[in-house]
């Protein structure tokens, strides 16, 4: 296998365990306060990058000069995070994924607004159609409900959400000094911690956490080792071996995955009509796959200088 198709192999995996957290975390989002819940999975999730980091590239002093840098990341992905669960407690984990296949669109107005990023024609073509498919599912199919703008709470609570997420993604690129990427996650990662622990510490200390059910914890480990650590892991490997580009078109696949996860957790099957709506995603992903290169013999040479 070559190293482009594990990369493609590694995105899989990714888009599947991010599926995975929209499911389980309906089921417990009711259950758990999202910012104490999301408290602990930074800690985890900190704790096993931590570990990761200082077998790997080690955790040198000087990646950590100007600590606001990992303030800022952590306590944006702290937001979306805590919106995520906070909206999942009343959206369809289906439409919650819908509104995720609206990131890119977002991270591309970010791109150019922070490090005037320049989307392709291809790319922006592929992005307005995902982003058709993604309000057909979180409008359920309904033209009145569309045309009134009919969304409901939870969509709109992880729709802010994911406007944090896809501030987060240029601000990386912007911040990062040459920093490793396992050491400058695993600096984020404590920074979320300690922001969210400050903030919910009360929430913290009053959970009856024996009391809580288990889906709770199930939830609580898969996020913090499946929906982050492995993640961070497949994605440090398919970046290294896959265009950016197509890195975030896998972005599509969500909706689709969730669809398979609700059925497995015997949710049944969403309308035909919504079915369509993630067809459109698919369509989006088969463009932004596509080679974004020329040919060497059909490129023209650069001009003299």
């Amino acid at each position: 296998m070559t190293p482009s198709a594990k990369g493609h192999l590694a995105m899989l995996a990714v888009s599947m365990l991010v599926a995975g957290s929209f499911s389980l975390g309906a089921q417990a989002a009711n259950a758990i306060d999202p910012a104490v819940l999301n408290a602990v999975r930074f800690v985890i999730a900190a704790t096993v990058i931590g570990v990761a980091a200082l077998a790997t590239t080690g955790l040198p002093r000087e990646a950590f000069r100007a600590p606001w840098r990992y303030v800022a990341l952590g306590g944006t992905f702290a937001i979306y995070f805590v919106l995520m669960f906070e909206g999942l407690k009343t959206a369809a984990p289906i439409s919650a994924a819908a509104v995720f296949t609206l990131t890119p669109v977002m991270a591309a107005g970010f791109g150019w607004l922070l490090l005037r990023q320049v989307t392709t024609p291809r790319m922006a073509l592929a992005l307005s159609i995902g982003a058709a498919g993604a309000l057909w599912v979180i409008f359920r199919a309904d033209l009145a409900a569309l045309r009134a703008f009919q969304i409901g709470q939870g969509e709109v609570i992880y729709f802010v959400g994911c406007t944090a997420h896809a501030i987060y993604t240029p601000m990386v690129r912007k911040l990062n000094r040459g920093e490793p990427a396992v050491v400058f996650t695993f600096g984020m990662l404590v920074a979320g911690a300690v922001l969210l622990t400050g903030y919910a510490w009360r929430d913290i200390v009053a959970t009856d956490w024996a009391a809580l059910p288990g889906i709770v914890w199930v939830t609580l480990i898969y996020v913090a080792l499946f929906a982050s650590s492995a993640t961070f892991v497949l994605l440090q490997f398919a970046t290294l071996h896959l265009p950016s580009a197509k890195v975030m078109a896998y972005t599509y696949l969500t909706p689709s995955w969730v669809i398979l996860w609700e059925i497995a957790f015997g949710n049944g099957v969403p309308p035909v009509l919504v079915l369509g709506g993630v067809g459109l995603t698919m369509v989006a992903l088969a463009l932004l796959l596509r080679d974004e290169t020329l040919p060497m013999r059909e490129q023209k040479p650069a001009p003299a200088r």
